[in-house]
């Protein structure tokens, strides 16, 4: 697994719709000692920053980020 660095570009779970959590590219804009990150979340309507995320690969929960997913490449 990568180790998150800044300016890498990562999914972030976050709400759409009503109820429905989706997956948003986010930049890391820091890395905490903690092992969390500040993100540049690329919203529709414009960008939001925050900190203090942690890193989820396995259930993907509202308000953490996961490395984005490879799609349709050889293993």
């Amino acid at each position: 697994m990568p180790k998150p660095s800044v300016g890498r570009i990562v999914h972030y779970r976050n709400f759409g719709t009503p109820g429905e959590l989706v997956c948003r590219a986010a930049v890391i804009t820091t890395v905490h000692s903690d092992g969390t990150v500040g993100l540049a979340v690329l919203q529709p309507v414009g960008a939001s920053f925050s900190v203090g995320h942690e890193q989820d690969e396995t259930s993907k929960a509202y308000g953490t980020w996961h490395w984005p997913e490879r799609i349709g490449e050889d293993s």
